[in-house]
């Protein structure tokens, strides 16, 4: 697991470089990228990582939770999920809109969303949804998934940037603000650190995956999740 996260990150930074070469002749604006995910705390607290690499232990204090709902629902229904998964796609524009208005706005469900690296271009992609902080993130996230298909459909490095870099700016966000989120590498080697953590602790191996109440799900229906979540209710 360790030696194939590595491996992205590296891939990460060189497919970011190549897009900050070109991006930079083109309007002499930096772009770059990095990979990680979140832990097991509350919505305003930080992930729990604790990793170490080459160069030391890794600092997972700025990846925070991104959490949706009562933080003291019955029931807590964490969300694996890469931004480059069609099923993710899926899940977020159905399923997941199910449980937002039958469950989470209703206050029976706390939802946490985290994300899951298998390429580069899903950590760029968590790198701008996380630009904007807690309040723009669940917004930046819909439009991810809505436009996946469109921003994700290059082989072009630079051409995935700019089209990422397009969303953030739809989003809110300016020019400046994203060039700094992509460069951060040590936000990319935190999220890194947090999902490997993640991955490890629930046996995270597909996407999307769920863990409802410490409990690993699959990907399932909306009658699934009424089914699983009554039983982690204790109902």
């Amino acid at each position: 697991m360790t030696r194939n996260l590595l491996l992205i990150a590296g891939l990460a930074v060189l497919v970011a470089g190549g897009a900050l070469f070109y991006m930079s002749r083109e309007r002499a604006t930096p772009v770059a990228a990095g990979v990680a995910p979140a832990a097991e705390a509350p919505a305003d607290q930080t992930a729990d990582g604790s990793g170490e690499t080459d160069a030391g232990p890794v600092d997972t204090s700025r990846v925070i939770e991104m959490a949706l709902g009562n933080p003291d629902a019955p029931v807590t229904i964490v969300e694996y999920s890469s931004f480059t998964c069609p099923h993710c796609a899926t899940f977020n524009q159905g399923v997941f809109r199910q449980i937002m208005e039958n469950y989470v706005d209703t206050g029976q469900v706390h939802f946490i969303k985290r994300e899951v690296f298998f390429d580069a271009y899903g950590l760029w992609a968590a790198l701008v949804a996380r630009c904007g902080g807690p309040e723009r993130y669940h917004g930046i996230v819909e439009m991810l998934y809505q436009d996946q298909r469109r921003w994700a459909g290059s082989n072009d490095g630079a051409e995935v940037a700019e089209n990422l870099r397009r969303i953030g700016r739809r989003a809110g966000l300016d020019n400046d603000q994203l060039d700094a989120c992509l460069a951060d590498r040590d936000m990319a080697t935190a999220l890194m650190e947090v999902y490997r953590a993640n991955a490890e602790r629930y046996g995270i191996r597909s996407t999307p995956s769920f863990v409802i109440n410490g409990q690993l799900h699959g990907n399932m229906s909306f009658a699934d999740f009424q089914a699983a979540i009554a039983s982690a209710a204790g109902e």
